[in-house]
């Protein structure tokens, strides 16, 4: 194994390695490693106290739940390089802005999108942040998460459980006049690999154009737009992409 210089980083490398294997007991850690058996033990310890290790029902060490995160937070790049032409085609076929959202904590933010080129529109830049407790992407954003997270999120928000309990089982959510007095948007989710939601591709615009039946006019483009970049990433896990081409597992 190449070394760093850097002692403490280039044994934690190993224990890490080693454990992409499989599980191990600490014996077979020492044994893979060659590392002293203290030395394992407080590595693989540590490691597990930052999340990076984690144990198994037996007691065997394994990769932990962080090494997902982080890859995630990487596979952004592959999400957004897919992005760009998705939401042309869906703006194009829809005639109204299209978004692409994710959550940050109590926010969701608009990491990507296509205008619309004239006429009045729902204008949105990349990188704005917009409340969790109104909108079809918050809806979306929200409609899967754990119970507890769904309650929290349902203290202040414009819809209702109910509303969620719908997006789960029909696939999209709408809003009218939730966000914005006026405005309308349908919205669906994009899953990673191991069908996490990690996203929401919206379309947004006047209610004049929208209806208030926004969801019956272009769910089904929305949906097939975010069919396509979950696809993308699917199509990048099976091809044994890098980890940073792959989003949140």
């Amino acid at each position: 194994m190449d070394t760093s210089g850097v002692g403490v980083l280039d044994k934690a490398a190993q224990v890490l390695t080693a454990l992409e294997s499989g599980p191990m007991t600490l014996a077979s850690l020492v044994t893979t490693t060659g590392l002293a058996r203290p030395t394992a033990h407080r590595l693989a310890v540590a490691l597990e106290h930052h999340r990076l290790v984690a144990r198994d029902m037996q007691g065997r060490f394994v990769l932990g739940p962080r090494l997902s995160e982080l890859s995630a937070a990487a596979g952004e790049d592959r999400l957004l390089a897919t992005a760009g032409p998705v939401l042309a085609r869906l703006r194009d076929i829809t005639g109204e802005s299209a978004q692409l959202w994710r959550r940050q904590g109590d926010h969701r933010v608009c990491v990507a999108a296509a205008e619309r080129p004239s006429g009045l529109r729902d204008t949105i830049p990349v990188g704005a942040q917009l409340t969790m407790s109104a909108g079809s992407a918050a809806q979306v954003l929200l409609a899967w998460e754990d119970a507890e997270r769904v309650h929290r999120g349902l203290q202040n928000a414009a819809f209702s459980a109910a509303a969620l309990s719908g997006i789960r089982r029909r696939g999209w959510a709408q809003s009218i006049g939730e966000r914005e007095q006026g405005v309308a948007s349908v919205s669906a989710p994009v899953r990673s690999p191991s069908g996490k939601i990690i996203a929401a591709v919206s379309v947004s615009g006047p209610l004049e154009r929208l209806s208030r039946q926004p969801g019956r006019m272009h769910a089904p483009a929305v949906m097939a737009a975010a069919e396509r970049l979950s696809e993308s990433l699917r199509r990048a896990a099976a091809e044994g992409a890098p980890a940073a081409a792959v989003a949140r597992a």
